[in-house]
């Protein structure tokens, strides 16, 4: 699967590099700290934020950053601000006449997981992801976690592009197994929590389960349908990630603070900043010491997210004090 799409990359000319496609909604928050309403949330905002910054941060003047997603006439003025300040493009964000996106969640205790309170679909019900002109076939496409028809109809249009990419949730993992199967099987990248990689991979040892979800042997199928994504990010919360390649295996610990308000959108997070490290690197995900480094950004950029309710720590996050951290954590991990 990478082989082909490295052999595909031609001139892509002023093609977006890097399209992010997931919900933008509102977040009603409580977490042992403190309470919070109508936050600024959704998959492709956190991870859209994270990639932006990290598109001025590598110093590439022409990296482009868009969403695609869709919102309710309830969007307002200052959270469409706050997106378009990042550099995030939102010409792939379209506008329903039903509300936009709710959710509302609780942490408890070392606060690893959500507990879902509800889920209000509103605009996001049925949404189909239309890329604006000139932006099919991007060196990166991030399907986060909509719907497996919705995934499966970015990744059959923009089958050019360099990376592919997805994440999903326990909701699709239950009620489209076969579809998140297939969207599994076209994906370079899959970046899931262990929870998720062991419901898919049927086992309670995550390295096993990742290894038949490579495999092809636990998704919808069996082998004989094909194997699974060329690589599969492990997000292990305070307990770092891991990488499981075809080509080895990379782990890396959290980056240690005792400062932990809102975990909401870390893992989105997390994604977008990786995603985001290999745009320069033209799809070379089998360069393990390049992921190795893609992953340690995204690692120490996760880290800002949980410090703060909602996004207001990854929309205003600065270079000087993100290259601090980022150093720090280098030398943690022996990475000079």
């Amino acid at each position: 699967m990478l082989l082909f799409h490295i052999s595909r990359i031609t001139n892509l000319g002023e093609k977006m590099e890097m399209v992010i496609v997931g919900s933008t909604g509102f977040d009603d928050i409580e977490t042992p700290l403190g309470k919070a309403s109508g936050l600024l949330g959704g998959s492709a905002v956190y991870s859209g934020l994270s990639a932006a910054f990290h598109a001025r941060d590598i110093g590439l003047q022409r990296l482009s950053v868009g969403i695609v997603s869709i919102v309710g006439p309830d969007f307002d003025l200052d959270s469409r601000r706050t997106l378009s300040e990042s550099g995030l493009d939102l010409t792939g964000l379209r506008i329903s006449d039903l509300p936009t996106f709710r959710w509302s969640g609780k942490y408890e205790g070392g606060m690893d997981h959500a507990k879902t309170i509800s889920t209000e679909l509103n605009s996001l019900a049925g949404f189909d992801p239309i890329f604006p002109p000139n932006w099919d076939n991007p060196q990166i496409v991030f399907c986060t976690s909509a719907s497996p028809i919705s995934q499966n109809s970015v990744l059959d249009a923009n089958q050019g592009a360099l990376v592919t990419a997805l994440d999903t949730i326990d909701l699709w993992i239950e009620s489209d197994f076969t579809g998140l199967s297939e969207a599994l099987r076209k994906v370079d990248i899959a970046i899931l929590n262990e929870d998720e990689i062991n419901r898919i991979g049927k086992e309670s040892n995550y390295m096993l389960s990742a290894e038949k979800i490579i495999s092809g042997e636990s998704l919808s199928g069996g082998e004989i349908m094909g194997p699974g994504p060329d690589c599969l990010v492990v997000k292990r919360g305070s307990s770092g990630c891991v990488c499981i390649h075809r080509d080895g295996v990379l782990i890396l610990p959290a980056y240690p603070t005792t400062k932990i308000v809102d975990p909401t959108g870390c893992g989105d997070v997390f994604a977008g900043a990786m995603l985001a490290q290999l745009v320069p690197l033209k799809g070379r995900i089998a360069d393990l010491e390049s992921m190795r480094r893609a992953l340690v950004h995204a690692t120490v950029t996760a880290s800002f997210n949980i410090e703060t309710f909602g996004t207001d720590s990854i929309s205003s996050l600065k270079r000087g004090k993100y290259r601090a951290r980022l150093d720090k954590f280098r030398r943690m991990v022996g990475i000079i």
